[in-house]
Order: structure tokens, then sequence, then C-alpha cells
């Protein structure tokens, strides 16, 4: 596997994490500043500070600590030490129920106000991609048993107007963990506009992996000549010498008649010399190219980084826009950041009844092989991703495990019913309790993210 591959994904995880990290630790920050307690240390990360500044010994320390995956807001506590007498009305633990509640709440609510302003901008700015065209249905999937045919675009789903594909997939996964009954409303090659309704089995619809499998949707593919356009900066096809405007005659000495039929040679053929013969202006060459092995949906395929010719007029003819004035962006934004919270919770809460697989956890390198891939597609795709990713370390924040926010707040409310502080021996206990199933569910989600990149 390429290193430089492996790299970039680490270093838009890093990206991720950090910015991700940052904005959860300064609702903590922010919440205890303006409630008068004081800060010791804000860090990005932990262990060993590899970075700090404070601007005097009375301010708070700001560090960047080894180890990334996660990051504290260190306040003034008696109970994690001995406290100045003129520190004593600003440590946390002399703070009433209501404010330890506020300042330890305001770390998730960050998480969703960030996520709520990238989907507003993203809304705003407006997203650019291909319209909701079917192309082959494949007989027995889902699609084809609500009559899809090729050629139909998705106008709608349920009351949602989807104008690309991406929203069009996005709103159709997002309904069938609610029903097992969608309707669609699709514009078929005649013009006409029909109804058309996806029938979700229970099984299918508790287990996401099972549903996009079983859908059945593809996009529609205009039968292109194997013309190369552009051609990515340091891709193997650079390398090779191919340049816009070549045409593919034959590899290895097979006839390429179409653009497809070039993508599915190199896609099987990873890491492999193809002997391509081109031409170019109107003489014929030979060239050896050998493909980047990259991961896929579809296993590891072989990617050369050239995009076909499109004509200019199928291009536009293909082509959606969905954007939103200022007011409505925010409100959808709102709602997006509150579908994907409850999605998060039915999800969690159909693992823990059985109702879905646990499989369906992400570890640390699903997750930056996500980010990677969102940043390879755009800044847009980048940012949605990091808005979703907020949106579930938000809600998984708000769970009430301890050593987690959610088990402070639980704690908390125990208090407020009873009105005194549960004991340090169950408060300890609890929290190694909570230690333990946060170190068995990291443990089993990396042992998934092994699985599923040498599966």
């Amino acid at each position: 596997m390429d290193i430089f591959y492996w790299l970039h994904k680490l270093f838009f995880f890093l990206v991720a994490l950090a910015i991700l990290i940052a904005i959860h630790e300064y609702g903590h920050f922010w919440a205890a500043r303006r409630l008068g307690v004081k800060v010791i240390r804000f860090s990005l990360g932990f262990g060993k500070p590899l970075f700090r500044y404070r601007r005097s010994p009375q301010e708070t320390e700001f560090t960047v600590a080894a180890l990334p995956l996660g990051g504290y807001v260190k306040m003034v506590d008696e109970r994690e030490g001995e406290v100045a007498e003129a520190d004593l009305p600003h440590a946390f633990n002399r703070q009433s129920v209501y404010r330890r509640f506020g300042i330890v709440l305001a770390g998730p609510l960050f998480n969703f106000i960030l996520a709520i302003l990238i989907y507003w901008m993203v809304f705003v700015l407006g997203e650019t991609g291909m319209r909701p065209i079917l192309g082959a249905v494949e007989p027995g999937t889902l699609a084809a048993q609500a009559g899809f045919r090729e050629g139909d675009e998705i106008l709608a789903v349920g009351t949602e107007e989807t104008p690309i594909w991406s929203l069009a997939i996005g709103h159709i996964v997002e309904s069938a963990l609610d029903t097992q009954s969608i309707p669609v409303s699709v514009r078929a090659p005649d013009g006409e506009t029909r109804e058309r309704v996806l029938r979700i089995p229970k099984d299918v619809s508790e287990q996401p992996d099972k549903l996009y499998k079983n859908l059945g949707f593809r996009p529609w593919e205009p039968v292109l000549s194997p013309v190369l356009g552009d051609i990515k900066s340091g891709s193997p096809a650079e390398a090779a010498g191919l340049k816009a405007g070549d045409m593919v005659i034959s590899a290895d000495g097979e006839t390429i008649k179409t653009w497809k039929q070039w993508v599915d040679y190199v896609q099987a053929r990873p890491e492999t010399r193809i002997q391509t013969l081109i031409e170019r202006e109107g003489v014929r060459m030979e060239i050896d190219v050998r493909p980047r092995a990259v991961d896929s949906a579809q296993g590891t395929i072989g990617r050369i980084g050239a995009a076909p010719q499109v004509p200019k007029d199928l291009a536009e003819s293909m082509q959606g826009e969905y954007r939103l004035g200022f007011f409505p962006a925010f409100a959808a934004a709102i709602e997006r950041t509150a579908d994907y919270s409850a999605l998060t919770l039915k999800m969690i809460g159909r693992m823990l009844v059985g109702r879905a697989s646990i499989k369906n956890l992400s570890g640390p390198l699903s997750i930056a092989q996500y980010a990677g891939q969102s940043a390879r597609l755009g800044v847009g795709q980048f940012m949605k991703f990091l808005a979703l990713v907020s949106v579930s370390l938000g809600v998984l924040n708000l769970l009430p495990i301890p050593v987690l926010d959610g088990g402070h707040l639980m704690f908390y409310f125990v208090e407020f019913v009873k009105g005194s502080p549960v004991s340090d021996r169950t408060l300890a206990l609890c929290q190694q309790i909570g230690m333990l199933i946060l170190l068995c569910l990291m443990g089993f989600a990396f042992f998934l993210d092994i699985e599923r990149i040498f599966s």
C-alpha cells in the first residue's frame, strides 16, 4: 500500500481530531470561565506535553500532548490537591450543582453547535452534484421490487426534495432506520412523475451494511469513449506520461471500446503493469501504466488518477445543485443535526438490544479512512464528515457512562434529587466500571477496524 495514501488519511484524521477535541474542550473551558471557575490547564491530547503556553503563572496553561485521542480541561478542585485560599471560591467542587451541570454539559453542546454551523455553511454555499438518475436496476434488489427503472430520476424521498445523488441516497438510508415503507417520487424516462414505494425488510433496515447491498441503486452512466480528460498531479497516469486527450485503444492486447471498460480493467489490476496502446493526435504509441492500489467499498482496487473527457453539454445536463437561503439553511442545519443525533441514539439502542449488529461500530482506523476519503472528495465533503462525527461525539459523550460527561451529569442529577453528592467510594467504583466499559468498546472497535482492513 502506498505510504503517501496512509499519510494522507492520517493527516486529515489528526486535523479532524484536533478540531473536534478543541471545540469540545473549549465548551467546558468557556462555561467554567463564565461561571467563575479557575482553569489550570487546557490540553489537547494526553500524556507528555509537546507544547506549552501560559501568559502568566496565574493564567491557564495551554498544552498539546503526545497522545492525540482526547483532551481535558483541568480546573481548581479540592479533590485533586491542595487549593490556595484565594482560589477556594473558584474551585469546581465548591460550585452549585447547577453550575457544575452547566460546565459539563457545555462540552457536548459545543459539538452540536459546531455541527449546526458547518451544516448551515454547507447549505448556504450550496452543493453541486450528480442528478439522482438511476442506472440499470439489478433484478431481485429492493429497487427492482419497488418498480424502479433505468432512467428514473429521484425527485423526492418522502417530503424531502433530492436534487443531487448524495441527498437522495442519504434520505433513503436515514428513512429506512425509521420505517419499512418509503415513498419516493420519480420522473420516469417518459417525463411523467410517478410514486414508487420502497419496502425495506426489518432485518435489512436494522443493519446498514445489508441495506446498502440490497437497495440496488446505481447512478446512471453515459456511454463515454475511452478518452482521458483531467490527469491528477502525482498520479500513476502522470508518471506514465499519459495526457489529456489520449484515447485508449487497447490494454494488454484487449480492445477497449468504452470508458467504463477501461475503468473496470484498471480497477481489477492494482499494482499491476498494464501495457496500454493509446492514440495521441493521430499517432499510436504504447505506454506502461501501473495503477495504484486504493481501498474502496469494493475492496482494494486499482486507480491511475485520470478522469474521462466528458462533453460539456452532457456534464452540465447531469449536474444538480442544492442551495438554501440564509434563514432556511439555519433551520435545515438544526434539523439535520437533530436527525443525526436521533439516528445515532437509535443505532446505539438497537445494538444494545441485539436488533442491530455491534459490527456497525467504527474505531479510529475506520474514522481515519473516512476522513481521508472525504478530504479527497473536496472541502464540502470533509466538512460534512466533520459535522457528522461532531454529532456522534456529542451524543456519545452524553451517554450515562461514568468517566464520560453523561456519567457526571447523571451523578449531578442524583445529587440534586437526594440533596447530597454521591459518596467518593461509590463514585470511584462507578468510574472504574465506566473505564472498563470504554476500554472494552474501544478494543472491540479497533479489532473490527483491523478485520475490515484485512477482510
